[in-house]
This record gives C-alpha cells, structure tokens and sequence, in this order.
C-alpha cells in the first residue's frame, strides 16, 4: 500500500503542510483530492476555478517540486475542476507548466520575452494566449456585443475584414478578454495560423533587448512571419520612439501581405498623446470599436456565470444589490466574487448573506456623502498638499505645481464623467492634449514609482470617504 497512488498523495499533503500556514493549507489544499494516477499522469480534483486559478499562481513551485519528490520525474499534472456544481459538470485543464513536473524549473516565467525567433511553424509557436479568455465564457450585452460580432467574424476570415481592428475601452471592461477570445477561435479554425498576443509593455522589452543584444534585425523578421498580431494596450507605447518606428514597419508589412492586426488601448487613437502621426492613421485603417462599461443587465448576468462555476449559492436579492451598486468595471465584480468564495470557504462554507457582502463590498464601493464634482477634487488635492487651487490653476510652470496639477487632472478625468476639454478649461484653460499627456504621466508615475501611488490612494481614500 505504501506506493499507492492515494497514499503517495497523502504524502505530498504532508510535505506540503509543513510549508506553508496551517490556514493557507486548510483553504487551498485540503479541499483538493486525487482523481487518477495513470502512466505518469496526475489528475487532481479541484472544487472550483477560483482554488485552481489560486493554486496555480501562489503555490505551483511547492506543488511542482512536492510531486516530483513523491511521484517521481516525468509526472505530468491535470486539474479536474468543478465548473457547474448545480449540473456536475468538470473540465480538465492542464497545469501551466507547458512541460512535465521535472522540468519546471526551465518554465519561462510571465512577463519575460519569449524566445520567438526559433519558431519557424505555427506548431512551434507559443501563442501566448490565456486559454481561459475564450468567447464561452464571454458574457454578452449592449455594451460588447457588436465588437463581439466583429471578433467572430474576423477568427472565421482573418484580414478579409476589420484589418486593423483597434478595440478601446475603460480598464477592466473585458478588452483583453476579448482578444484572447478571437486568438483561441482562430487556432481552433485555422490551426496552422502562427497567432501571436503580446502586450505592448512586453514588445518593448523584447525590442530593447534585441537592440541590446544586436539582434533587431532577428526580431523584425520573426514579428514579420506572424499571421495575427494581437497587441494589448498600444497606448503605452506613447513616447517610445524608437519602438514606434520599429513597429511601424512591422505594421506595414502585416498589412500589405494580408495579416490580421488586433489592438487594444484604453482611449480611442485620436486621443493617444505621444504616437506619431503615421502609426495613428494606420490604426484608423480599419475598424475602431469601444467597449462600453458593462450596464446592471450585463453585471448580472456576468455575476449569475461565476457564481454558478464557483458552486455558490447567493440569494436573488443579493445579487441584485451587487449588479447595482458595483458599476466600474467587470474586473470588480470577478474580485467581489473571489472575495466571497474566500470568506465562505475560510469561515467553514458560511452562507454568502447581505451582512457578508456588505463586508466585503466596501472595498469595491466606497461610500460618500459628498458628490465628486471638479471643484471638490481641487480643493481636496490641495488641502492635501497645503497649496491653494490658485497656485495649480495658474500658468505656473515651477515644481510642485505641476505635479499637483497633474495629480489633480488625473482624478478628475478618473472620478467624473465631465470631457477632457472641460476639465482643462477647469485648470486655467489648459488644451486637451495637455491634459491627455497629465493623464498619461500620471498613469506611468502611479505604476513606477510607489510614492506617487500611495500618495493618490491616499487622496482618492479622502474623495472618496467624505
């Protein structure tokens, strides 16, 4: 009995439960349980996508090594997840490693630039596509449905039409999703198509380091074999020049060979600062589509679908609370519902009541008694920061005016609906496209530099208590 496939398991709990808490282990690993152990393949039963998802990206190394410890080399690992407990219904999904257990190690971590210039076939490509962004679970309404169209149409007949397609949106209203939508269907569809998603932040990276490394032209051709190019957020490279240029050429010759070209950004290109004329002219070649904040009817129903994956049970009414009051983006209602899975699994399956997601709903929904208008922003930005709205509304071009200024222009733009050309005219009469580069800066200072972040969390906390 001692090799037993349950017993070896047994053994990997154990070995796990001696690294991590005995809460991380009695959340995430005591619920999963062995399916099968057959010809070096492992199935692990898994309650839901969302112990899956959190497994695989906080403890995969541990589980990695457990299992080659206890299993032996060449161990491959599948998840059975629970994906509709109402109906039973199971997927298998294969762990991330792209090979087996033993060679985990040589695993290409996320964010770092693939080695595409070795890959001469589609078969040889990594695609780089997330296989869980799929049109499946791709909820559709008014505020997606024609770009969904448009996606479907171009995974049928990739560059007949739509080419380029330049999908814009608010952060976390489902562009990404949709992206990786169409890769997945046009592999399923045309197999042999070398489709590549890439962010445009990853581009970067990899442009700098074959300038580095003196391998440019190496990285024009590989990006020049490509059948469909997918680029995520093209707006960050704004100001990149160099990049530019070079994705400009790798853009014309897509295009004149018949290749499909797929952006997203988070405005629409005329209102992206820092590209040149000629990349923005040629992003308005083909189709420009916007993703709309998802309405309370599209919340809903997104909601409905995690809840009934995750094998939830949450009262009509509380889901109605929820689809009303949590209006910013799909991105919070997948957290509030990750948030409520956590509780009910930590606190022993507790019931997922109105005093529970007003526990939790806070830190999606912050209350307010005061409206966020223009003028009350200012006035908080510059309590603050002890200056007067006198001084950032100015001409003055002396630091930290300009700072302060484009603290306050960012939240501005972030918690009103009032247009860009308003808000300037709010800042001393300042032009759109001066306003549109504070945006920008900003964006850039609160993602490197985590003075910059804490100190607009901090000012948004008082926004958006008061």
């Amino acid at each position: 009995m001692e090799n037993h496939p349950s017993q070896l398991w047994d053994n990997c709990l154990s070995i796990i439960h001696d690294n991590i808490s005995q809460q991380q282990f009695d959340t995430w690993f005591k619920c999963i349980n062995l399916c099968s152990f057959e010809d070096h393949k492992l199935t692990l039963g898994v309650p839901s996508a969302f112990v899956y998802e959190f497994v695989e990206e906080h403890f995969l190394d541990l589980l990695r090594k457990t299992i080659t410890k206890v299993f032996g080399k060449d161990v491959t690992l599948t998840y059975k997840v629970l994906e509709d407990a109402q109906n039973a219904i199971y997927s298998k999904i294969e762990s991330s490693n792209k090979t087996n257990i033993q060679h985990a190690n040589n695993t290409r971590p996320a964010n770092i630039s693939p080695e595409p210039i070795k890959s001469s076939v589609a078969d040889d490509l990594d695609s780089q596509l997330n296989p869980n962004y799929n049109f499946e679970n791709f909820i559709e309404g008014a505020s997606n449905k024609l770009v969904r169209s448009v996606g479907e149409a171009i995974s049928k007949n990739p560059s007949r039409t739509f080419n380029p397609l330049f999908i814009y949106g608010h952060s976390g209203v489902g562009k990404t999703h949709l992206v990786n939508a169409i890769g997945l269907r046009t592999k399923e569809l045309h197999p042999r198509m070398r489709v590549l998603y890439v962010s445009a932040h990853l581009f970067q990276v990899q442009y700098t380091d074959a300038v580095m490394h003196n391998k440019l032209n190496d990285f024009i051709a590989f990006y020049q074999t490509i059948d469909m190019l997918i680029i995520d957020d093209v707006q960050e490279l704004s100001g990149k020049v160099k990049t530019q240029q070079t994705f400009f050429h790798i853009f014309n010759h897509l295009h004149i060979n018949g290749k499909q070209i797929i952006m997203t950004a988070d405005r629409p290109p005329i209102e992206i600062v820092g590209l040149e004329d000629r990349l923005l002219t040629r992003f308005k070649w083909g189709l420009q589509a916007e993703i709309e904040k998802p309405n309370q009817e599209l919340r809903r129903q997104i909601l409905e679908d995690k809840i009934r994956k995750n094998g939830l049970v949450i009262a009509p009414n509380v889901v109605d609370y929820i689809s009303k009051n949590v209006s910013e983006n799909i991105r919070d209602l997948e957290g509030i519902i990750n948030s409520l899975l956590a509780y009910s699994v930590v606190y022993n399956n507790c019931d997922i009541d109105m005093q529970l997601v007003n526990t939790v709903l806070p830190r999606f929904m912050p209350q307010r008694n005061t409206e966020i208008t223009i003028d009350f922003i200012i006035e908080t930005v510059c309590n603050y920061f002890n200056v007067s709205s006198k001084d950032i509304c100015s001409q003055s071009r002396r630091q930290p005016y300009i700072y302060i200024r484009q603290v306050a222009i960012y939240l501005a733009n972030k918690h009103t609906d009032i247009s860009n050309v308003q808000i300037g005219k709010a800042f001393g009469g300042r032009n759109h496209a001066t306003v549109l580069h504070s945006i920008t800066q900003m964006k850039n200072l609160i993602e490197t530099e985590e003075k910059t972040a804490n100190e607009v969390s901090r000012i948004e906390d008082m926004l958006l208590r008061n």
